[in-house]
């Protein structure tokens, strides 16, 4: 596992695991990489310091961390999905009326720019990026 320190064009510094080298090029180069903070998917390695040997460091998180992880994400994607209305690519519209008191207020989830996230982001409108779903077992590498 490869550790890179990332960050989105909205300067969101964000860390992620790969299982190779390429492994992140692979999945910017297909979309599916996204900055936890504001969705953005226009993200980038930033400069690292190399491990030396003698320092301290976190290591690979042991292998049931990751799993309840990713368990735990899916049940909020999960959670999410039956529980909150879906208004595709209106929700940038929605989640303002529901914040200006103008909609009624509710949970509700769907797709946003990164310019959307970051205007509603800085109006004081609470969102956050659902966690991706699964990957089939045909994309894990």
């Amino acid at each position: 596992m490869i550790r890179y320190a990332l960050v989105c064009d909205a300067e969101h510094e964000f860390e992620a695991w790969f299982g190779a080298s390429g492994d992140f090029d692979n999945q910017r180069a297909v979309g599916r990489l996204a900055c936890p903070v504001c969705a953005s998917s226009n993200v980038r390695k930033q400069i690292m310091a190399p491990a030396v040997a003698g320092t301290s460091r976190r290591g690979e998180p042991p292998a049931h961390t990751r799993s309840m992880m990713m368990e735990a994400m899916g049940r909020m994607r999960a959670h999410v999905e039956e529980n909150f209305d879906y208004v595709g690519d209106r929700f940038a519209a929605e989640a303002r009326q529901i914040h200006d008191g103008s909609s009624e207020a509710r949970g509700i989830y769907g797709e946003a720019s990164p310019d959307e996230v970051k205007a509603l982001v800085e109006d004081g409108v609470p969102v956050a990026p659902l966690p991706p779903a699964a990957p089939r077992k045909s994309e894990v590498n």
